[in-house]
């Protein structure tokens, strides 16, 4: 528990087996409990996410989005009030996570996100650059609000997650949420944290062209879906973050 509030780590993993324990090891002790969703993986993801202690339920449907709705749906018979996410594959550095909660704990911040700095040059591909420059662009035309990054390490209170009704299934799950806490007119922040490449593995989306273009294709099309929805502003422009250079990070 940190500060009298119950904080939840979910993990969507699909063959982490051999990414899993690092992540593990870092999760710092503010975490409560974390779910690991096994997002249909053919390795021992789920039984190394049990061996840690973690609490796991399976979603066979692939899809980002769809692992992230399960955990919640099943969050829901021990709701946190406090939710975070971050990547199964040890590239979000989990052990910060108490400097994503302290904005959200302290009522400075309705909804607190990593800005990802690559330790390693190629933590983050062309692919995933290009892509973040697009979606950020994008979002602050429509919504003028200036994202740096669509960093999946997050954290926000259960309830505003709720209020949010989340509903993509697979790429667009971390852009609609950006895009909602806009509409929503949360108070946003993002924190400057290190990022890595993936502990173990390969890449299933942004090293590969296939998943590349149909990740890109998903964010556009969430991107002009919700501008075209009617919901382009509801407040004021919300907190834009914290003004840390990336070096105070390495």
């Amino acid at each position: 528990m940190y500060s009298g509030y119950t904080i939840a780590l979910l993990l969507p993993a699909r063959n982490e087996e051999l990414a899993l324990p690092p992540v593990f090891k870092n999760i710092p002790p503010e975490i409560d409990y974390t779910l690991v969703v096994d997002n249909g993986s053919v390795d021992d993801t789920a039984a190394v996410a049990r061996k840690h202690g973690a609490i796991v339920i399976s979603e066979k449907k692939p899809g980002y989005g769809n692992a992230c709705l399960a955990g919640i749906e099943a969050m829901t018979q021990m709701p946190p009030d406090i939710i975070a996410f971050a990547d199964a594959d040890g590239s979000d550095d989990v052990s910060r996570l108490g400097e994503l909660l302290a904005p959200l704990v302290n009522k400075h911040a309705d909804f607190v996100l990593e800005k990802r700095v690559p330790v390693n040059p190629d933590a983050l591909s062309f692919q995933q650059r290009f892509g973040n420059r697009l979606a950020t662009s994008l979002m602050r035309l429509f919504w003028g609000h200036t994202f740096t990054d669509l960093g999946p390490m997050r954290v926000m209170r259960w309830k505003t997650l709720k209020d949010l009704n989340m509903r993509d299934k697979d790429f667009g799950w971390t852009i609609e949420m950006q895009i909602k806490a806009l509409q929503s007119g949360l108070s946003i922040r993002e924190v400057p944290l290190p990022y890595r490449k993936r502990a173990a593995g390969r890449s299933k989306i942004s090293r590969t062209l296939s998943g590349t273009l149909r990740a890109g294709t998903k964010i556009i099309w969430v991107i002009l879906r919700e501008a075209l929805s009617g919901s382009k502003r509801v407040s004021s422009q919300p907190r834009s973050g914290d003004t840390r250079s990336a070096e105070q990070t390495r």
